[in-house]
């Protein structure tokens, strides 16, 4: 095909042939980004090691799912769609952003594989993307600015607003849309008024717009539109790449990186230091993270991929009820650290502790690992481990809440956080019903099934009914059960969250030792918190199970049948435990079994399942007296009034407590009420006379 115009690679700029411009620009580009990149990863290089090379296969399958496809973002439909458009758009034009690059120097040159008929499908596609994209990028824009969600905006304790930012990016993307448009426009604009073939454009595109605007333009006015845009696309493309690592659009590079060394492992936490086992921390020098560089390399990647969209802090239910905790602004606070003390020019910082110049005790100890941050973010971050080893690191050094500081002491002596004495712990069983047993198991006395209470059913006075109802169940269901009575300490799963790990080890190894002694073959709680311990932060056990997954179980094998609720006013609704639903993925089984009672009219709360909002007892937080505007159980109480529900079923001891409080405190005693799914059960459990 014959040209009017003449291409960039033969153009000249003031008498310089302008393909040395083209060549200049991506080497100087190129170079530039690369030194940049090398600065940023000098933190990642000087970090803790955390092995995340495992398991290939499914990390790429969660590339294509959370990367690729960008499933979490129609989360938030509006942002969401916005983004996956720009996103789509991106992949799709950077093929034609390489091209033009090589095109200043080589004229004439295709991608391969893009010359015949595919390179036109390639051609129609691009251009729709282009389009599109710049539509998105003004809606985006618009909306940053006139209409910006609450969860963008910044408070002053913590810098400035990012609108600037994010509308001048927005700008860059834009432009680069405008000018390769041009760029092609001008070309056919030009070959149709000379009569010559031109590529087809097709309509409604912006380069279908600008070659109807350029259409009686002379060749003298296109040349110079031609040759500019696409010079200008050069000079912005490589601009923006430069650009990236300085703010939070960094993402665009880092997020398939963050998504690829994700955590695979629900529920878990990271051990003290990759590489030491359990028999050898008592020689480690320090827990946790009190400087920067105990960061391990993937807690640094997270800070350099959050997208400021705001989501976690949206849901997260510390930062909903006024607590000092905002996940979005501990990143942030960690990535502007980050570049002040890695600078891209200049030299490198003398370290520093990290509480008290980066994060407030406060918002270390406001966290309840409820993981809704982490269940949000679209990039994969992770908070729950930062959390932990910050405590790790504040409990190294005496630095303990004065509020937590009596249950620690009562773990340490008595094996529970309320410092009963351990004889007292089956005190709750004289009150059982008549012909109701539990057995003491041990070396010369077993049961095929332990049920494992914990702390907070075995010694709160409220959560004790729990106990109750699930022991007289047992016995109805003809289930050969048995407690450890005495044996049986706290499971220690909030010990462990809470950064007390030689303590968590103590208590994991009583129990072990109990378990196995007992010869149980299966384990049966009502705790989600124990279930977690039990499954996730437990080895050479049983496998345990949640009691609903036990009651499922009975329903569909015909022993456990049910009464019809004939009190037609009554509305259920199912409060989902942070620690069965978000971190072991146990939606549908409790919501199974209260559906098979003939009658129950059950509603969902808007936020349920994984958006559920968390009662605020994770992380020793029943014992937690925090800063905050309202109880999280409060909050959820009036979710539940929303919902028209008057009855909320929790499947969790820590929940009953918390959401029983949050009625109570709410003013809505008498009108909601609060009740574990045993006791729900076993209230509509039909028993034949």
């Amino acid at each position: 095909m014959e040209h009017v115009l003449i291409s960039p690679a033969n153009a000249t700029i003031l008498g310089i042939p302008a393909w040395i411009l083209a060549v200049l620009i991506p080497l100087v580009g190129i170079g530039a980004f690369a030194y940049i990149i090398a600065r940023r990863l000098i933190p990642l290089a000087k970090a803790e090691s955390d092995p995340r090379f495992d398991r290939i296969p499914l990390r790429i399958k969660n590339v294509l799912k959370f990367w690729l496809a960008q499933y979490k973002q129609p989360r938030y439909m509006v942002a969401g769609v916005l983004h996956i458009i720009i996103f789509i758009g991106f992949l799709i034009l950077s093929v034609r952003s390489i091209s033009l690059v090589i095109v200043g120097f080589n004229e004439g040159f295709v991608m391969p594989g893009l010359s015949g008929a595919l390179g036109d499908v390639y051609n129609f596609l691009k251009d729709y993307a282009a389009t599109l994209v710049f539509l998105a990028c003004i809606v985006a824009a618009v909306r940053r600015i006139f209409f910006k969600p609450e969860r963008y905006k910044v408070p002053p304790e913590y810098g400035e607003d990012h609108t600037a930012e994010a509308v001048f990016v927005l700008g860059l993307i834009g432009a680069l849309m405008v000018f390769e448009s041009l760029f092609e426009a001008s070309h056919v604009a030009a070959q149709l008024q000379e009569g010559m073939q031109a590529e087809f454009l097709p309509p409604l595109t912006l380069a279908w717009f600008f070659s109807k605007i350029l259409g009686g333009a002379s060749t003298a006015v296109l040349q110079p539109i031609h040759t500019s845009s696409y010079f200008l696309h050069d000079l912005i493309f490589f601009f923006f790449l430069c650009y990236l690592p300085f703010g939070k659009h960094f993402h665009v590079i880092t997020s398939i990186f963050n998504v690829l060394f994700m955590k695979l492992d629900r529920g878990t936490i990271k051990p003290v230091r990759h590489g030491v086992s359990e028999e050898e921390l008592d020689n480690l020098e320090s827990f946790g993270v009190k400087y920067f560089e105990e960061f391990t390399w993937k807690n640094m990647l997270d800070f350099y991929t959050c997208v400021d969209c705001g989501r976690c802090s949206d849901n997260c239910p510390a930062n909903a009820v006024g607590r000092p905790l905002s996940p979005r602004f501990l990143t942030l606070k960690s990535r502007d650290y980050m570049f002040e003390r890695f600078p891209v020019l200049g030299d490198i910082q003398p370290k520093e502790p990290v509480v008290g110049k980066v994060f407030s005790e406060d918002e270390i100890w406001a966290c309840t690992t409820c993981g809704a941050c982490e269940e949000e973010c679209p990039v994969l971050n992770e908070y729950i481990n930062k959390i932990v080893d910050l405590r790790r690191g504040l409990i190294e050094e005496g630095n303990v809440p004065q509020s937590l500081q009596k249950p620690l002491g009562a773990l340490e002596k008595r094996g529970n956080p309320y410092g009963m004495m351990e004889k007292k712990k089956l005190d709750w069983s004289k009150d059982l019903p008549e012909g109701t047993e539990v057995k003491v198991l041990d070396k010369n006395n077993s049961s095929d099934t332990l049920y494992f209470m914990d702390s907070a059913t075995a010694f709160d006075e409220r959560l004790q009914e729990i106990a109750k109802a699930t022991t007289t169940l047992f016995n109805n269901l003809g289930t050969d059960f048995g407690v450890l009575g005495k044996a049986e300490k706290d499971s220690g799963h909030e010990v462990k969250r809470f950064g007390e790990e030689m303590l968590f080890q103590t208590l994991k190894e009583q129990n072990t030792e109990a378990i196995n002694n007992s010869g149980v073959s299966n384990i049966i709680t009502t705790d989600p918190h124990a279930y977690n311990a039990l499954n996730k932060d437990y080895s050479g056990i049983p496998q345990a199970e949640h009691i609903s997954q036990y009651l499922l179980r009975q329903i569909r094998n015909n022993q456990l049948k049910f009464n019809p609720v004939t009190d037609s006013e009554l509305v259920f609704t199912y409060h989902d435990p942070c620690y069965l639903g978000r971190h072991n993925l146990l939606y549908d089984v409790p919501r199974e079994v209260m559906d098979s009672i003939p009658g129950l009219n059950r509603v969902e709360m808007d936020r349920c399942r994984d958006s559920s909002f968390c009662c605020g007892g994770g992380g020793l937080m029943l014992f937690y007296e925090s800063e905050e505007d309202m109880r999280m159980g409060q909050k959820r109480a009036q979710m539940a009034a929303e919902a028209g529900a008057n009855v909320i079923v929790v499947a969790c001891p820590y929940c009953l407590v918390n959401l029983e409080d949050g009625v109570k405190t709410s003013g809505m005693e008498g009108q909601i009420q609060v009740m574990d799914l045993t006791e729900l059960v076993l209230q509509y459990m039909y028993v034949s006379s």
